[in-house]
């Protein structure tokens, strides 16, 4: 077995098992990390752009470095090369965590309990659900579904694509210490840009294919591919409105607008805003339409590996 094939069938057994298991609910490698990371940001804080530079190179680089420690020793042996990445998607893998969320919100919403509704959202975004009415809930639940589909599923697995399990493991330690540090405040406005910036420019060919994916795996692949044109742009963030402008046009659905996240509140421009608002039904087609794109980028994951190892093979040659 080829080293490019140990590692597809790794990334097919991880895949399989975060559709059958999704994440466990205690001593998640991913929870680990960020409780270590939390302890050493402690430590090293400072007011300052260098100090969380450093604190991001030292938590990305650690987790890189073990995981390419990792992959060297195992690299001669077929099957712990396979068990090795299996082991890596899985933990880096969020898809089905992520739609059986967003399915228990929507469930809440249908039977008419706002409350519930309310208080489940925060497992899905960082929103102030307080004064979010039904309407309002399922629009975030869509928006989230749509840019999780990117971070928890298709980027990681680019990674994965480009670099192998080091790649797979790198990503969710970046992606991980973003939404830790790097979103806007008083106390990470400084130490958490360098985080958030490495966050942007991993996220970027992710957040590309996913809506690209987005436009195979939709019911009307030109709604969502022009929705996607147009409005992928508009966004704040470079990589999120890829996905959410991809989603709205392939649920036909619009999408942004005013958000809340406590007392911070962001006037976000609308993606779609020809299409219908979203509604309670919607919330499931986001979640099979994430299921699908998840398929996809599996599929597309395996097979750019072995074309990328077979490049590396041929020039190595030369």
């Amino acid at each position: 077995m080829t080293r490019a094939a140990a590692f597809g069938l790794g990334a097919l057994v991880g895949y399989a098992a975060d559709a059958r298991y999704a994440d466990p609910r205690r001593g998640h490698p991913v929870a680990l990390f960020g409780t270590a990371a939390g302890r050493l940001e402690r430590r090293l804080w400072r007011d300052d752009r260098a100090a969380g530079a450093g604190y991001t190179a030292v938590c990305v680089g650690a987790v890189a470095a073990g995981a390419l420690a990792l992959d060297r020793t195992v690299g001669r042996r077929p099957l712990g090369r396979a068990a090795l990445a299996a082991a890596a998607t899985w933990t880096v893998l969020g898809g089905t965590s992520l739609t059986r969320e967003a399915r228990t919100v929507g469930r809440s919403l249908a039977a008419g309990d706002l409350t519930a509704a309310r208080e489940r959202l925060p497992h899905l975004c960082g929103r102030d659900p307080s004064a979010l009415d039904g309407q309002q809930i399922a629009r975030a639940v869509v928006e989230s579904v749509a840019e999780n589909t990117a971070d928890a599923v298709v980027n990681a697995l680019a990674w994965g694509a480009l670099a192998g399990t080091p790649g797979l493991l790198a990503f969710r330690a970046v992606n991980t210490l973003d939404a830790m540090v790097g979103h806007r405040s008083p106390r990470y406005a400084r130490f958490g840009w360098a985080s958030a910036r490495l966050d942007d420019v991993a996220g970027w060919p992710g957040a590309r294919l996913t809506a690209l994916l987005t436009v195979a795996a939709a019911p009307e692949p030109r709604t969502a591919w022009r929705v996607w044109r147009r409005d992928g742009s508009a966004h704040p963030s470079p990589n999120a409105g890829q996905a959410e402008s991809a989603f709205a046009g392939a649920v036909g659905v619009r999408l942004g607008g005013t958000l809340r996240y406590g007392e911070r509140v962001e006037h976000r421009p609308v993606l779609g805003a020809e299409l219908r608002p979203v509604t309670v039904d919607d919330i499931e087609r986001a979640c099979t339409l994430s299921r699908r794109v998840g398929a996809l980028a599996l599929g597309t994951t395996v097979a750019g590996h072995v074309l990328l190892r077979m490049l590396m093979r041929k020039r190595g040659g030369a």
